[in-house]
């Protein structure tokens, strides 16, 4: 049984999901970011799963969106083993290179939105690789590079649903088109093409984002984001070839315009104001810049 939870980021409805599975040992994934702390232990609560209860967290990668309430969780929930992939492991052990970085993209407005990190204690982290055995019984976990390199997204064999973190893109609505997340600075965008091939080559039923819900449409949103990434990719590129780095702000302007026959002005303004798609652009900027 898969459960989520609208963690209500900043008040915001519909912007980042939390996936229970309560069937056997209880395991979430991605469990956000530590200023939906309250709302995630209300929400488990409900769920009936106490702090005795929930033995498995399973990160899809260390983004603290989806992975700065990890450390927290620790004492609350003492039986807990963390699961990610092995490359973004040490950044839960010592997180300060990680927060560093987010700083360094989102400003003054870091702390705001995300919150304090907490260490992972080493001896409570399983950092999978390719060729381990699956964490929990039933979910594989499937790398999936490209948002960043140790991503990885865990299919629930019982029922076809995979978890799927960044790497279907940012899927705010079931009629919204998708949207590419690719900030700075570890955005791979031929990985990501190689791997949107292997999740329609796993044939999930379904496909749970973080950013957010539940779809089932995999291969037609598979194709959204293929083409998503490559429109971006032509389009910062050919403004990088004229100089024209406020073409930015343009693509921001044009991704809010997009989205909000679908969500609303508001709701729109309201996820684009924390993750803002002038970062994506800056992000392709990035990779280009690294892979002429």
């Amino acid at each position: 049984m898969t459960e989520s939870i609208d963690l209500e980021h900043l008040g915001l409805e519909g912007a980042i999901a939390v996936y229970v599975l309560a069937d056997g040992e209880a395991a979430l994934v991605d469990p956000g970011p530590s200023t939906t702390l309250e709302r995630l232990r209300a929400e488990l609560g409900r769920l009936g799963i106490g702090p005795g209860d929930l033995r498995h967290i399973l990160l899809t990668h260390v983004h603290l969106d989806h992975a700065g309430a990890t450390g927290h969780l620790m004492d609350e929930y003492p039986r807990a083993t963390v699961h990610v992939h092995a490359d973004g492991a040490p950044h839960m052990v010592d997180p300060t290179r990680l927060v560093a970085s987010t700083r360094r993209t989102f400003g003054d407005a870091h702390d705001r939105l995300w919150g304090e990190v907490r260490p992972v204690p080493a001896h409570r982290i399983r950092a999978w690789s390719v060729g381990d055995a699956d964490p929990v019984a039933h979910v594989r976990p499937i790398p999936t590079p490209g948002h960043i390199a140790h991503h990885l997204a865990y299919l629930d064999e019982r029922d076809g649903t995979l978890f799927s973190g960044d790497s279907m893109g940012i899927v705010l609505s079931d009629e919204a088109p998708s949207h590419p997340p690719t900030p700075p600075p570890s955005v791979d965008l031929e990985a990501w093409g190689h791997t949107l091939d292997e999740i329609v080559a796993v044939g999930p039923e379904r496909f749970g984002a973080t950013h957010f819900g539940l779809h089932g449409d995999v291969p037609d949103r598979a194709r959204q984001m293929r083409e998503k990434l490559e429109a971006l990719e032509d389009r910062v590129r050919t403004a990088l070839g004229r100089g024209d780095l406020e073409d930015a702000e343009r693509y921001d302007g044009e991704v809010r315009d997009e989205l909000a026959p679908f969500l609303g002005r508001a709701e729109a303004d309201g996820y684009f104001d924390m993750f803002r798609a002038a970062t994506d652009w800056a992000g392709v900027k990035f990779y280009l810049e690294h892979n002429p």
